[in-house]
């Protein structure tokens, strides 16, 4: 599935708080916020895509999802925060190339031929990741090594980039093949940028076979990549971007482009990203993993990140300026998102109300993101009742529709889009202040519930003020007007 993925480190970010973000670029799939209990949690998981069955532990924690609301091709639970303040999001689909897919098949599932034969059950894959590994880790670098063992186990038939981060540490998986991997800690003063590409440039492999301070990996994958010529660096210095991943033409169109644009954002002053002098362009191979921006970082940086459509360059599918380059590169905040969520996990407030899941629906580009806490029994009804019939009683459906109303006029719809994501970025951080203090006095219990249902309140009164104004916006500039008064 094609996504984007941001990740912070805490001493990257204004507060020491750690993010992990990404858009969840299906295909207009309909998704939902809801809590999954321990006591709703499966004890034997059965994949809908790959007919795999997995035992699952006896000790699930609670955790948050957004799940597909049709579950026709499995759960999809892309991304949450765990009862112990663990986040995880997954997945960023990313390339490889032949010379790896070759020496470790993915696992694919493949009906029998023949009565009496039996069926080869595949891997695991973007579908189960969140349900098999979220409700059981108690830190990120757990997430690692949970994810890492279900991998050696089962396989996967994809593959896939994996991020998990607590109030320390956030860590970065990717997959190679079908039953190897390598993850990395984020530095902490750094961010990471991962637009469907196999990221990682330097790995110290030293360390993921030895202390495994800030690198993992397959223990066999030294023997794997001398074993099958893998390797392609030049002087004995290893990025795993040649190893393991592609330089082809699409992703010069589809997936630097991206990073590009973000990293462009994060260090304007460090690099020098355009014009003949350029250390980087769109389609360059080269721009870096991850890079310690040229200042501290919101939530407001990743959601700009994450919303980015190209703007300020010739790329910019809304420019008006006739550049000949329009559009030609992907958008990161690109039409058929279900969902993109920032897990922040914040240092400085009691454990209880120390996770924040931000929540947006449909194209980020229009949408809004919403503050949650996600230490609670159910999210409000209004992110998690959501059905496949259209509605404006959902953030989903009404999300949806403010974009399709505001992207065709979006020269005259803009002005109303950003206030209406300032509106709710701004009255979302006061309320969360002020629930931050309550709890802080009275650890009063179901106020975050009450929180919760007051921020979704906010969201729902915002959204149906913005829908009206770019419906109105939409119907002034229908085809069929005319300037001729009737009267």
């Amino acid at each position: 599935m094609a996504c984007t993925t941001v990740l912070v480190g805490k001493q990257a970010s204004h507060d020491r708080s750690t993010m992990i973000a990404r858009t969840d670029d299906g295909h207009f799939d309909v998704k939902k916020l809801m809590v999954v209990e321990p006591s709703r949690q499966p004890r034997k998981y059965k994949t809908v895509l790959s007919h795999c069955t997995i035992p699952l532990p006896e000790n699930p924690m609670r955790y948050t999802a957004c799940p597909n609301v049709d579950r026709k091709n499995g759960i999809w639970a892309a991304t949450g925060i765990n009862s112990a303040n663990v986040g995880m999001t997954a997945t960023e689909t990313i390339t490889s190339n032949p010379r790896v897919l070759a020496a470790d098949p993915l696992v694919v599932w493949e009906k029998a031929q023949k009565r009496g034969d039996k069926d080869t059950p595949g891997g695991i894959g973007e579908e189960d990741m969140v349900v098999l590994v979220l409700p059981y880790i108690h830190s990120a670098r757990e997430g690692v090594v949970r994810l890492a063992s279900l991998l050696e186990t089962y396989g996967t038939y994809e593959s896939n980039g994996i991020a998990f981060n607590d109030e320390n540490e956030v860590w970065w998986m990717e997959t190679i093949g079908g039953h190897h991997w390598m993850a990395r800690r984020v530095p902490d003063d750094a961010c990471v940028i991962a637009p469907n590409q196999f990221g990682m440039d330097s790995f110290d492999l030293e360390d993921a076979m030895g202390k495994q301070e800030n690198h993992m990996c397959s223990r066999d994958l030294k023997t794997f990549i001398d074993e099958y010529h893998l390797d392609l660096n030049q002087k004995g210095v290893m990025n795993p971007r040649d190893i393991f991943g592609s330089h082809s033409d699409s992703d010069h169109l589809y997936n630097t482009p991206r990073a590009w644009f973000m990293a462009r954002y994060l260090t304007p002053d460090s690099h020098v990203w355009e014009g003949v002098n350029a250390e980087y362009g769109p389609e360059s191979d080269r721009i870096p993993w991850c890079l310690v921006p040229d200042r501290k970082l919101a939530v407001e940086d990743v959601i700009y990140l994450l919303s980015g459509h190209f703007q300020g360059t010739p790329y910019d599918p809304y420019s008006h300026q006739e550049t000949g380059k329009r559009g030609i590169y992907r958008s990161i905040g690109i039409n058929r998102t279900g969902v993109t969520s920032i897990c922040q996990i914040r240092p400085y407030v009691e454990k209880e109300i120390r996770a924040l899941e931000w929540v947006c629906f449909g194209s980020t580009t229009f949408a809004a993101f919403l503050p949650l806490y996600t230490n609670v029994e159910r999210m409000p009804k209004y992110l998690s009742d959501v059905t496949l019939e259209p509605s404006t009683e959902n953030f989903y459906w009404a999300s949806r529709m403010i974009a399709a109303l505001a992207d065709p006029n979006y020269a005259t719809s803009i002005q109303n889009i950003e206030r209406y994501h300032n509106q709710v970025l701004t009255k979302g951080r006061q309320m969360v202040l002020e629930y931050d203090r309550a709890f802080a006095r009275k650890k009063e219990p179901g106020l975050l519930l009450k929180a919760n249902e007051a921020l979704a309140a906010m969201a729902r009164k915002a959204t149906v003020e913005t829908l009206g104004k770019v419906l109105q916006d939409a119907s002034e500039h229908m085809k069929n007007g005319y300037n001729r008064a009737d009267n």
